[in-house]
């Protein structure tokens, strides 16, 4: 069974920086798309930032030139930077990926990891 799990969550003060990692398990057969969204009290759950197995990545508006995305292919795993960060950054952060289990044919479904908290203090 596939599974995603973050890691990397924590208190950290408003300028500091972060490393968010998600790592996979289970019999992956090919990762298209990993990415992190988060969700604030009281707010939907939003986009931070995608990247595709082609390299090709997406920000948010209100992270682009703080956060960075990157991905070990190798490893299935993900990563998200967070420098500056800012008050409005604190939210549970979640993994996704889009992805072919072995054994599914070239069916892609979506998987979540539970989520870390990431709070910035002012």
């Amino acid at each position: 069974q596939v599974q995603l799990v973050e890691s990397g969550g924590g208190l950290v003060q408003v300028g500091g920086s972060l490393r968010l990692s998600c790592a996979t398990s289970g019999h992956i057969f090919n990762i298209n798309t990993m990415g992190w969204y988060r969700q604030a009290p009281g707010k939907q759950r939003e986009l931070v930032a995608t990247a595709t197995s082609g390299s090709s990545t997406n920000y948010a508006d209100s992270v682009k030139g703080r956060f960075t995305i990157s991905r070990d292919n190798a490893k299935n795993t993900a990563y998200l930077l967070m420098n500056s960060l800012k008050p409005d950054d604190t939210a549970v952060y979640y993994c996704y990926a889009r992805l072919t289990p072995w054994g599914r044919g070239r069916n892609e479904y979506d998987y979540w990891g539970p989520g870390t908290q990431v709070t910035v203090s002012s």
